[in-house]
């Protein structure tokens, strides 16, 4: 049996019992009806189940008042996996019978069948038959009293859909038998997923190209170094398309049956995957990796020993070492006594959405969606409704960066000859996402290449996005060593500092204010950075004052410590904190602004130890406007505290 990603593997054999319908006595005295009925029975006995249907089938059209054959043909049918038939024949066949605490297994069957296919009122009206057929601890009762609840949700969702139907991505798109798993990059240029041509073939990688008019493009391999004779698929990629994870099962070497690889891609190049490492992956089934926007954080399912269920969700990070950190179970409220599987983090980092069946639903596996709360918690899931949720088992889900569109697959309706529920075909659909549906936070992002303002090459820099309000890296990027591309994601809502910094450069200090602005759109942004030479200088625009004060507001603590550490990096290097005005008021009152200004910068660096002899300040009024003073936008620009290397 070939060993899947997007499912743990499952052993089972199955069975044919003839079981309390085949041995049923007939509710008739008819002669000819009992006969037909006796053979039926042997026929089942001897393993001839088409026989048996047949005969059964002549017994319902003779007599069609019977209820006994209907049932006996839907175990038969229920046992060789033709589900449909078989609930048309239970449903048709306890329709026509009273009753009967001995048909408890028969009442649960149509119950169990009517679930399958969204019958959600037979399905109820069936588990209350079973209920009531016997008492409380009776086999499949617990069972039947969760599916009710079920059944109650789905009919109210379905009474109350959120959003529309998902639609059926068109060509070049779902050209294999099965693809699924869809991811998009931040900018949403890039589509990845997983694909299979046939039932028989493994799973590669794929990915797919954005047009401008918002069409795919035709899909390709993502790389040969990334996909082998080995499965690989679940994938995941980073917001700025560099950082790829996926699943791979019976690899030599391997910590489990299936466990987690990563790539990098610099330039066009993916690099030979490496195994994640006993810290990340169990000697158990590890895949359906989610990553966050920047890749430092990893969400992914494994049936590893100790969890809530039978699948969980764990997460690791990656530290300042580059090692990724032991992975741990989410916990509780997202993983359950059930199946926690298909994580997805939006790239705003703050809601997390995944597929179980350990909450009430549509009665399978249904997309919940939770919110990052303070000190790392998450708020209860909350159910996505109908038409996202239905009666299928719901495979996994993507929202675009911009809450505007989301990703999921599909399997298709049943073909003649399909019994099994995972030789299905899959398909990747599309669908405009709802607001309750939608992340918390919506995210755009910047993105550009990293130049020397020198040589105007491109190079490798960190690229960092700090949240103004409380201090914290949100953010963690390096530039590709190629070309110089960088993204970052940034969320609506917040004010950010952002620093590009490579070694022997002068970071680049820029600032990005979204906490009150109706306009979100991506940016296009290049950077220069200055070598460390005499005489280059850098604009501080993370340092915030009130108007003709010169106190260093609390949000300014960000640019601060990373003034400070600057200079513990080069310490041989003398600067001067230089201040500057714009031309509204006196020259006296500007000169006396700009040098107390320039001083608070100096008396910080002094108390966190950076020695007298290395600094000085100097305040220059409005006598070296960057631009005219002619518009508030020009006058903010001249408004400004620059560090300039000695």
């Amino acid at each position: 049996m070939r060993r899947l990603l997007s499912v743990p593997l499952l052993l089972a054999c199955t069975l044919l019992p003839l079981g309390a319908a085949a041995q049923a006595s007939l509710s008739t005295t008819n002669t000819k009806a009992r006969s037909l009925w006796d053979k039926a029975q042997s026929q089942a006995k001897e393993r001839n189940f088409d026989k048996a249907i047949e005969t059964l089938t002549v017994l319902n059209e003779k007599f069609p008042s019977l209820g006994e054959p209907h049932i006996m043909r839907g175990s038969l049918l229920k046992a060789m996996g033709e589900n449909r038939p078989a609930f048309e024949a239970y449903r048709d066949g306890l329709a026509k019978l009273p009753m009967d605490s001995n048909r408890a297994t028969d009442y649960f069957n149509l119950g169990e069948l009517a679930m399958s296919f969204g019958e959600y009122q037979i399905a109820a009206d069936s588990y209350k038959r079973l209920l009531k057929s016997g008492p409380k601890g009776q086999r499949n009762a617990a069972r039947a009293q969760r599916q009710l609840l079920n059944c109650e949700f789905a009919l109210k969702a379905i009474a109350a859909p959120v959003g529309v139907q998902p639609q059926r991505l068109g060509a070049p798109l779902n050209t294999f038998r099965f693809q699924y798993f869809p991811a998009l990059t931040a900018d949403n240029r890039f589509l990845l997923f997983t694909g299979r041509p046939t039932a028989e073939s493994g799973e590669d990688l794929f990915i797919a190209k954005t047009n401008k008019d918002g069409s795919i493009g035709d899909p390709a391999s993502i790389s040969s170094f990334i996909n082998t004779p080995y499965n690989e698929g679940a994938g995941t990629i980073s917001g700025d398309g560099k950082t790829l994870v996926f699943a791979s099962c019976d690899r030599p070497n391997s910590v489990g049956n299936c466990d987690l690889y990563i790539s990098r891609r610099t330039g066009n190049n993916w690099s030979k995957p490496l195994n994640l490492g006993r810290t990340v992956n169990s000697p158990e089934w590890d895949s359906q990796p989610t990553l966050s926007a920047d890749g430092r954080t990893l969400y992914f399912t494994s049936t590893r020993r100790g969890g809530q269920g039978q699948e969980d969700i764990y997460v690791t990070t990656l530290g300042a070492d580059g090692n990724w950190s032991p992975a741990r179970n989410v916990g509780q409220p997202v993983n359950t006594p059930g199946k926690d599987m298909a994580p997805f983090i939006h790239a705003s980092g703050t809601t997390l959405y995944y597929v179980t069946d350990g909450l009430v639903g549509m009665g399978g596996l249904d997309v919940f969606r939770c919110e990052l709360q303070a000190a790392g918690r998450w708020s209860e899931p909350q159910n996505l409704g109908y038409p996202l949720n239905t009666h299928e088992n719901e495979a996994s889900l993507f929202i675009a960066s911009d809450n505007r569109r989301g990703f999921c697959s599909r399997s298709r309706a049943t073909e003649p000859g399909v019994r099994m529920e995972r030789e299905r075909p899959v398909e990747l659909f599309a669908f405009e996402v709802p607001p309750s549906v939608r992340a918390r936070e919506t995210s755009t992002y910047t993105q550009g290449r990293v130049f020397d303002a020198a040589t105007k090459k491109p190079i490798k820099a960190d690229v960092q996005l700090y949240d103004l309000n409380t201090d914290e890296l949100t953010q963690f990027v390096t530039s590709d060593a190629e070309n110089g591309d960088y993204t970052v994601v940034l969320n609506e809502g917040r004010q950010y500092a952002m620093y590009a910094a490579a070694d022997k450069y002068l970071m680049k200090s820029l600032s990005f204010d979204y906490s009150d602005k109706h306009a979100f759109d991506p940016l296009t942004l290049d950077i220069y950075l200055e070598p460390v030479r005499s005489g280059r200088s850098i604009v501080l625009n993370n340092l915030f004052f009130d108007t003709n004060q010169y106190e260093l507001k609390p949000k300014s603590r960000t640019e601060l410590n990373r003034l400070v550490g600057f200079m513990k990096q080069y310490p041989d290097v003398q600067v001067e904190v230089s201040g500057h005005t714009d031309d509204v008021g006196s020259d006296d009152d500007n000169l006396a602004l700009s040098q107390n200004r320039a001083k608070a910068v100096y008396t910080y660096l002094l108390s966190q130890g950076v020695k007298a002899e290395r600094l000085r300040f100097k305040g220059y009024g409005e006598s070296k406007a960057l631009v005219a003073n002619d518009s508030e936008a020009h006058r903010q620009q001249n408004r400004r505290i620059e560090l300039r290397i000695l």
